[in-house]
């Protein structure tokens, strides 16, 4: 049994332990809800593992997708000893490995370059198979000019398909973030690629762009996925650039239970405090 299990378990019988460790208490409470966790963009990027280990553990953040070409340095180039040590620092903390944040992506108007992108992607797989994670992030990151929308979505859908029929193979779900500039982060466009992938091991990581609101509005936007939603990124909740409440709403009202993790590009001063603050303001919209 994992370490972070284990104490989850006796929460209740053992109070002494509690007390020392407030985040597990609301890990209890909300084990059957939404859960708080980092991206390591890019407020983790320069962390090591065992920093990333014990700043989330300090300000109660439950879990972790560690971004490929960070810091930390769980890349597919890892030998098999070092990603059985990755893997044990994990499971010997109170932070759960969510993912991997791979930058592969199936856009590109060269077939070739799309091959290598799916061949990476099945190396993320692999690798996260091994270090314990659940689940690889992959994007579109673009729609090219001069080449008509239906064939790029159909051929990402195609794409995806393919990864998570790998990763079903390997127990590892596959992400994709509503991502990219010239309409591939437009919900419409994402649906559309989950339709044409249409295997039950691609799913949506939401996350929390502008674009979101174009069209006919968020809500009509977040119905167009939300049976396929496994994760949000959710930004540094402290400002107002997205409509927060509305969404944790539109999240609560669809039984989401699944990671919230946060990211921004805005790196703050004091990144562990910053992530205190943000657990406060996470767990008053959870709550309301």
């Amino acid at each position: 049994m994992k370490r972070r299990d284990f104490l989850t378990t006796t929460a209740i019988g053992t109070a002494g332990v509690l007390a020392s460790r407030p985040q597990l208490v609301a890990a209890a409470e909300k084990s059957e809800g939404m859960k708080l966790g980092l991206v390591t963009y890019n407020w983790g990027r320069d962390w090591d593992v065992p920093t990333l280990i014990r700043n989330c553990e300090e300000t109660g953040f439950r879990g972790v997708e560690l971004r490929s070409t960070h810091k930390h340095g769980v890349e597919i180039s890892l030998d098999a000893g070092q990603r059985r040590e990755v893997a044990k620092q994990f499971a010997d903390s109170d932070v759960e490995l969510v993912g991997l944040g791979s930058a592969c992506e199936y856009h590109s108007p060269d077939p070739a370059i799309v091959k290598k992108n799916i061949d990476e992607t099945k190396q993320f797989i692999k690798l996260c198979k091994d270090v314990g994670g659940s689940g690889v992030k992959v994007r579109p990151n673009g729609i090219p000019k001069n080449v008509p929308v239906e064939k790029t979505l159909t051929q990402i859908g195609l794409s995806l398909r393919e990864v998570a029929k790998f990763g079903a193979d390997h127990g590892v779900v596959i992400r994709l973030e509503v991502h990219g500039r010239d309409g591939s982060s437009e919900l419409p466009n994402i649906h559309r690629m989950m339709e044409v992938a249409d295997h039950p091991n691609a799913v949506v990581c939401w996350n929390c762009n502008s674009t979101d609101l174009a069209g006919q509005g968020l809500q009509h936007n977040f119905d167009l996925v939300k049976e396929k939603i496994d994760v949000v990124h959710i930004h540094d909740l402290r400002n107002n650039n997205y409509p927060w409440e509305q969404i944790f709403t539109m999240l609560k009202q669809s039984q989401f239970a699944g990671w919230t993790l946060l990211e921004d590009g805005k790196v703050p001063d004091d990144i562990v405090a910053a992530m205190h603050e943000n657990r406060k303001v996470w767990d008053g919209l959870v709550a309301s």
